[in-house]
């Protein structure tokens, strides 16, 4: 076993610095969800193309470690990707803004995201109706077709800065000839959807939800792929596959959580020199609170 902190050669540091900023990188797998949210959201992009007003949006839903942010971010890549390929020879093209809300978001707050993003200088005497108008021209000239806008749970309908965040967002989907998605923890009984504000927004957005994974074929399959990005040395191949139904008990069913632990024990085994990523090693991963309150009680019943 070679401990922390052992002498290495450089040559071997390097090696093993780049296997840990391989497990530092989130690894993204094509659910099931993942490509539903791709398929909804190019189809919104198509059916939104020539429209003038009154676009369609996309909101994804769901519990937090569900792979809301992932499925976005991908249906981004996807739109990204098939823009150069249709634009080889352009560019001064942005086909896709991503922004978080903050908490106890303001609206130019907001726009002060959108203008970040989009390389725009935000001083602290910018006047907002500036700064919106900034991020509008740029986003028309760029040809701008996609808008991210993730943690939106945090803008809240019965609160006058949520509203006016909200009428914000509004007034930039009027504005920029995008399609609008929207990822946030339950929306369906969030304060986004509240009044006639929010009716407006469930009237325009198609919602597409997510939850955590049953134990099914496919989470195997999500264990399985997982697995085959191991870069390790010792690391017996399918031995985690043997281990899926510990991992659904363990992560919840909550891809989040199933990466995380999977990554963490595959960097302890790095640095540890044991080179295998084994039950014992997942076990000495903490992870989300949400996920060890659920286990908790499988625990003391398996010790029963």
């Amino acid at each position: 076993m070679r401990l922390i902190g052992h002498p290495l050669s450089c040559g071997t540091r390097v090696y093993d610095e780049d296997r840990l900023d391989h497990y530092a990188r989130m690894l993204v797998v094509a659910t099931s969800f993942v490509e539903k949210t791709v398929v909804c959201g190019r189809r919104l992009v198509l059916l939104n193309r020539h429209a003038i007003s009154a676009r369609r949006g996309l909101m994804v839903s769901g519990l937090p470690g569900t792979g809301k942010t992932s499925a976005i971010t991908q249906l981004g890549l996807a739109h990204e990707l098939l823009d150069r390929a249709r634009h080889p020879n352009s560019t001064d093209r942005i086909p896709v803004l991503y922004i978080t809300v903050p908490p106890a978001a303001t609206a130019r707050m907001v726009a002060a995201e959108f203008a970040r993003f989009l390389g725009l200088p935000v001083r602290g005497r910018s006047n907002m109706t500036d700064i919106i108008k900034a991020v509008v021209g740029v986003c028309t000239d760029t040809r701008a077709g996609l808008v991210l806008v993730d943690e939106i749970h945090n803008v809240s309908q019965v609160t006058r800065a949520g509203a006016e965040v909200s009428d914000t967002l509004k007034y930039f989907s009027e504005r920029i000839p995008a399609t609008f998605v929207y990822a946030g923890i339950n929306l369906e009984t969030s304060e986004l959807l509240a009044g006639t504000r929010g009716a407006q927004i469930s009237g325009r957005f198609t919602l597409v939800p997510t939850r955590p994974f049953p134990y099914s074929e496919e989470w195997k399959g999500l264990v399985a792929t997982m697995e085959a990005t191991l870069l390790l040395h010792d690391h017996p191949p399918g031995s985690l596959v043997k281990l899926d139904r510990y991992l659904y008990n363990r992560a919840d069913g909550m891809i989040g959580a199933l990466s995380h632990a999977i990554r963490g024990a595959a960097i302890d085994a790095i640095l540890s020199g044991t080179e295998r990523v084994t039950k014992e090693g997942i076990d000495a991963i903490p992870l989300d609170h949400a996920a060890e309150t659920m286990a908790k009680p499988l625990k003391k019943a398996v010790a029963r």
